[in-house]
């Protein structure tokens, strides 16, 4: 008994019809007609009735359709595997990833993936959490990752990094001088945010909230989509910000922007995938990698199921 057996009988059964499922097979009908015949005689069963034109399965069939189906299932299972290993060696990966996470903390665990699997092409598509969250749940993307909280059943989210928020402002800033900051001073400032939507903004709106300051509070002069941008305007004077340690410590390091002593609660960087789409191996390979530099306390094994 052989697959295509398989195969050609679950085609005839289904239809009900030798030249239907010849034709779908793209076989002929005298080759389809010698898979079914051959079974039957191998096996000394009758598997169909033939009724005038049209054939029946028998009780036989029947029975035989049921765990013909299951032999093919687990075949194209083991074919998914082996698709699986293969793709270790070429194949593609699609990344989305919001732009802190991007531009910064991703590219190093990219460079270490290809490195080790060379023939596997990285793609990376750059949004903010929500883009990133909408791609990973309608498809597009094969994994997400971003420093925005995600509520979303159709998402599997995992802790990846810890991100640590600082306050800064431009070198020639009222505050730049300061030694401390209160939190009531942040209501007396001009502010430069990300857009609403961003991880960025949401870290920080929440941090707000728990130093009793309501982010309506602040007087925003300039909302921009870019951590860039908002790094700019900040050197140019615009008004203060708080951003990823990654956005700004190489400005600071230069004089260009001063860190003020203000602490913000830690924020975590966070990898996504679909809850129901199948687990590759190089998507597993991926959130491995990922997974050794983890929170401690907060590392998994890629394909077991996080809380959500």
């Amino acid at each position: 008994m052989t697959l295509e057996q398989l195969r050609i009988f679950v085609a005839v059964a289904e239809r009900e019809h030798v030249t239907r499922a010849a034709c779908d097979l793209n076989l002929t009908q005298s080759a389809t007609s010698a898979a079914i015949a051959a079974l039957e005689a191998r096996h000394a069963t009758r598997l169909f009735d033939r009724v005038g034109r049209r054939i029946e399965l028998t009780e036989a069939g029947r029975l035989f359709l049921v765990e013909a189906r299951a032999v093919l299932a687990r075949a194209a299972s083991a074919e998914a595997v082996l698709a699986d290993l293969a793709g270790l060696k070429r194949g593609s990966l699609h990344l989305a990833a919001s732009q802190t996470v991007a531009n910064y903390w991703l590219p190093p665990f990219m460079h270490r993936f290809q490195t080790q699997y060379p023939g596997i092409s990285l793609k990376l598509t750059i949004g903010n959490t929500e883009q990133v969250a909408a791609s990973v749940r309608d498809g597009f993307a094969d994994l997400g990752f971003v420093e925005g909280e995600i509520d979303d059943p159709a998402l599997s989210v995992m802790p990846a990094a810890e991100d640590e928020m600082v306050l800064v402002v431009g070198a020639g800033h009222a505050w730049a001088k300061r030694a401390e900051i209160a939190p009531a001073d942040l209501t007396a400032t001009r502010w430069v945010l990300r857009e609403p939507g961003s991880g960025t903004r949401a870290a920080f709106e929440e941090a707000l909230e728990g130093l009793g300051i309501a982010p309506g509070e602040l007087d925003v002069a300039l909302e921009l989509s870019s951590n860039e941008a908002v790094r700019t305007a900040v050197i140019a004077g615009a008004g203060a910000t708080a951003m990823s340690r990654f956005v700004t410590e190489a400005a600071v390091a230069a004089g260009r922007l001063v860190q003020m002593p203000l602490c913000f609660p830690k924020r975590r960087f966070l990898a996504i995938r679909h809850k129901e789409r199948h687990l590759t191996r190089a998507q597993a390979e991926f959130l491995d990698l990922i997974g050794k530099e983890a929170p401690a306390g907060k590392k998994r094994v890629a394909g077991k199921t996080p809380a959500t």
